[in-house]
Parts: C-alpha cells; sequence; structure tokens
C-alpha cells in the first residue's frame, strides 16, 4: 500500500480518463462510477433510515458526465426499491442514455421550474450531481436556490457542486455535503475544501494516474518513521533540539515551543533565552543557558515564538541561521525575515518557515489568494527553502517535489499558541535527522490529531481547546500513529 494518497487535479484526471477509454467498452467508467456511487447512497440509506426500499432520492442533475453518473445511479436505485426522483437544471443538456436508464427504471423527471419538485415530500437524501471536475464558480441562481431550500443530507458526485476542483476556493453558494463520492481519485477539493466534502469515499474506475502534484501521507507512514530510541540509543544520538523563544513580555511561548520538543522525542532539548526560569519550572529535564552560544551542541534550532522583533532578537535570528544546522522559523522569526529576507536566502541547510496567512502576506508582499497551493510552491520556490502554511488543510512546500497537505479534520487548533507547539515538533524531527519536508507533514498531522484528541477527551461533544491541553496530548497522538503502523 502506498504511503502518501495523491489529489489529481481536474487536467490530471481527464488525461487519465481520456487513456481509459481506449481500454475498455464505451460506457464502462461511467457504469463503474454509476454502481460505486448506488452502493455508497444505498449504505447511507441503510445508516440512517433503517432500510433501501420504499426509501426516497432526490437528483439535482446538470449537464455532462457528471449528470449522466447521477441518473445512472439513480436507475440502479430505482430497481432496488428506491423512489428516485431527478430535477433536471439543464434539460436540454441532460446524458441521454442516463435518462433514458431511469425512465426505463420508473424514475420520475422533473425540471427546475417544476412546482412538483418541491411541492413534494422531502427525500431522505438529495444527491449533487449538478456540476463535475468541469465546473468553476458559485452555483447558478436556479441551483443555488435548489440547494438552499433543502433540508436533508447531501451525497455529492465527485466534487461538491460550486467548490473549486483544484484550489478548494467557494466564491459563492455551493453545496455542502454530508458525503462526497470521488471517481477514479481523490482531487485536491477533497484535501483543501474538507468542511464541504464531508466523509470521502472513493470508487476506483481503473485510472492510470501520473505522480500528484499534491500528496498526504497517510497516519501510518508517519507513526512508523516517527523517531523513537533504539538499542543503542542514548539521549546525544536521538537528536538534541535547539530553542530560542519567548521573552520577557511572551514566557509561555517558550514553555509551549519548548515542551513540544520534549513530548515529541526522546533526546534532549536546550533552551537558549529569557524564559529559562519559567521553561525549567514546567519542563526540569531541560538544559538552559542565556545564550545561543553558551547553549551546547543541538542537531537543530528553533526560533521565533514570542521572541520579539527588536535588534537584539534579529541579532539572535543572524547567529542561529549562520550555523549550518537545520532551523526553523516561526512568528517573530518571520516578522523578522519579511524585512530582511537575506538572512535566509540561500541557505544550503534545511530551513522551515511556518507561516499562517497574514505572515504569508508579509513574507511575499501579497494575499495567499485562492490557489493556496500555488501560493506556497512559489515561495518555496522562490526562497529554496520548506514553508508550512498553516491552515485546516496545511500545506507543506519544498522545491522540486509535490506539495504536502495535511487536513487536520477540524480546527480546534486554531487557538493561541498552538504554532508554537507545532514549531517545536518540528524541531524535534529536524533534529532526529528527519527529511525537512517530512518532519513538516508529520509535525502538521501529530499536532492536528492531539487538537482533535483534546476537544473530544471526555467522548462526548468537543469543545474549544487551548494550546496547553493540546501539547498535554500530544504524546498519545503520537502513540496513535505508532499503533496505526503497527497493525
Amino acid at each position: 500500500m502506498s504511503s502518501q494518497r495523491g489529489y489529481f487535479t481536474a487536467d490530471a484526471v481527464r488525461v487519465a480518463e481520456a487513456e481509459l477509454f481506449t481500454r475498455v467498452p464505451e460506457g464502462m467508467p461511467m457504469h463503474r462510477a454509476a454502481y460505486g456511487l448506488a452502493t455508497v447512497v444505498a449504505g447511507e440509506l441503510r445508516a440512517r433510515t433503517g432500510g433501501i426500499a420504499g426509501r426516497s432520492v432526490l437528483l439535482l442533475v446538470g449537464s455532462g458526465d457528471n449528470g449522466g453518473d447521477v441518473l445512472w445511479a439513480g436507475s440502479m436505485l430505482r430497481r432496488r426499491g428506491v423512489t428516485v426522483t431527478a430535477v433536471l437544471l439543464n434539460p436540454e443538456r441532460a446524458h441521454s442514455k442516463g435518462l433514458a436508464a431511469l425512465r426505463k427504471a420508473g424514475g420520475r423527471i422533473r425540471t427546475a421550474s417544476d412546482a412538483e419538485a418541491s411541492s413534494s415530500g422531502a427525500p431522505d437524501l438529495v444527491i449533487d450531481g449538478i456540476v463535475g471536475i468541469s465546473g468553476r464558480g458559485p452555483l447558478r441562481p436556479a441551483a443555488a436556490e435548489l440547494v438552499a431550500a433543502l433540508n436533508v443530507p447531501i451525497i455529492a458526485a465527485d466534487l461538491p457542486s460550486g467548490v473549486d476542483p483544484d484550489t478548494g476556493a467557494v466564491t459563492g453558494p455551493a453545496v455542502r455535503a454530508d458525503v462526497t463520492v470521488a471517481f477514479g481519485a481523490y482531487k485536491p477539493v477533497h484535501a483543501l475544501a474538507a468542511p464541504y466534502c464531508g466523509r470521502i469515499e472513493l470508487v476506483p474506475i481503473g485510472l492510470r494516474l501520473p505522480e500528484p502534484n499534491l500528496a498526504a501521507f497517510e497516519p501510518a507512514e508517519i507513526g512508523a518513521h516517527w523517531p523513537v530510541p533504539g538499542p543503542s540509543d542514548d539521549k546525544y544520538t536521538q537528536g538534541v533540539t535547539g530553542i530560542c523563544a519567548g521573552s520577557a513580555t511572551y514566557p509561555g511561548a517558550a514553555v509551549l515551543c519548548t515542551g513540544a520538543a520534549v513530548a515529541a522525542t526522546s533526546g534532549m532539548v536546550r533552551y537558549a533565552g529569557t524564559g529559562a526560569a519559567e521553561v525549567l519550572d514546567h519542563f526540569p529535564e531541560v538544559i538552559a543557558a542565556p545564550t545561543i552560544s553558551s547553549t551546547g551542541r543541538v542537531q537543530s534550532w528553533v526560533f521565533g515564538p514570542g521572541a520579539g522583533t527588536d535588534a537584539d532578537a534579529s541579532k539572535r535570528l543572524a547567529e542561529i541561521l549562520s550555523t549550518g544546522l537545520p532551523v526553523v522559523v516561526d512568528a517573530d522569526g518571520l516578522t523578522l525575515l519579511a524585512a530582511d529576507p537575506d538572512l535566509v536566502r540561500g541557505r544550503t541547510a534545511p530551513t522551515v518557515l511556518t507561516p499562517h496567512a497574514g505572515e504569508f502576506a508579509r513574507l511575499t508582499g501579497y494575499e495567499v489568494g485562492p490557489d493556496r497551493v500555488f501560493a506556497v510552491r512559489g515561495l518555496a520556490e522562490s526562497w529554496q527553502l520548506t514553508v508550512l502554511l498553516k491552515g485546516r488543510a496545511t500545506l507543506v512546500a519544498t522545491p522540486g517535489r509535490p506539495v504536502l497537505v495535511n487536513e487536520a479534520g477540524g480546527s480546534w487548533a486554531a487557538t493561541a499558541g498552538a504554532g508554537d507547539v507545532l514549531s517545536g515538533i518540528i524541531g524535534a524531527l529536524l533534529a532526529a535527522g528527519r527529511d525537512p519536508a517530512w518532519s513538516a507533514a508529520a509535525a502538521a498531522r501529530a499536532h492536528a490529531l492531539a487538537a482533535n484528541l483534546a476537544a473530544h477527551e471526555d467522548h462526548l461533544d468537543a469543545a474549544p481547546i487551548s494550546a496547553t491541553p493540546l501539547l498535554d496530548h500530544l504524546r498519545p497522538a503520537i502513540r496513535i500513529l505508532r499503533a496505526l503502523a503497527a497493525r
């Protein structure tokens, strides 16, 4: 099994589909997609209503093959005893064979203007087949009105209509699905706009796909390569992490960043800065020193959380960047780099920047924009280093490699201090000798899992968290990732 999940652009999927059509009989790919969609819908009907026969499904059908997939799936559901009504948003361009199949099976056909389409009883499920991977922009007014009137679960065919397939951007009315059934391949939308997709089910249809430009590490792969002590290891051989963070104004940043490095691996953490008393009060195993030069030997540095942006902070950052060691730059360190990019440009040692959208704009002079993958790749290529762009879908770009994505499954980590924890994890993984892109992506996965565990600690409805419980759940998150690898 591959250690990565690839996400493929609409263009890449269309090329793969064209190649598939040369190998299989006409109509087979659509039938495979439709059968997979119908199977998922039947399963949802059973789970939500206790049965299949006698239930009702509403199809929202646009033009083209996506609408054809939904019409064929509707015909299959009708043969299983489901009442199926198709609302055709563009009757003149509806898929003719799919429409004929639904009619033959006894499905009902309506248009968006039909009074019956809105006056009939509420269906048990709705299938969104308004647009497929060729669609761009928000829902058109007629479709938007239909979708807005719905108050039942929606299953999207391939992707939720109104959401950009390649960027996940939403610029107006769009479908918010409970389940999305991806045909043949995952698309970027499935990671970049996960709140609109709901649960994602992949239906293979036989595509031969290229190397992806966007990918995600499987959790088991992260667990399998997370650094743990071997039989010949000691505290030095596992990697020593250096942390330069915090200040009199923000001593908590030093505690959170250092604590994350302590929790992430079993080696040693050294701290340099004015927050030594607070750090040692929380983590007495840390070795503290007043200056960088007196810290002792380390294998990586983390600089920035709460460190300040004055001349002394700039001097400390320059000193760390001159070491030739792997370095993570976060928070105040990014503000300093925005003022003096030459501090880091041309650096040959692994370097990871961890901006959120505002910090990205300060570094580059422009907003991230709707295409986050393009933006993060551009900064990584321009500055020749690794960039982690924070968000629910965190992106990691390294020159010449696919962009890595970590869909957090929630936004619980959107809290003050959470970024300090993330940078400490990355620094610890770099100190253990891990690749910078892997370190950033793996840290993002463990960080997100820790946040989710903290939010759901009581196994009841989730509640907001802060950075401290996130840090407290980092070790359990790593334990889960390693357990997945052991399977």
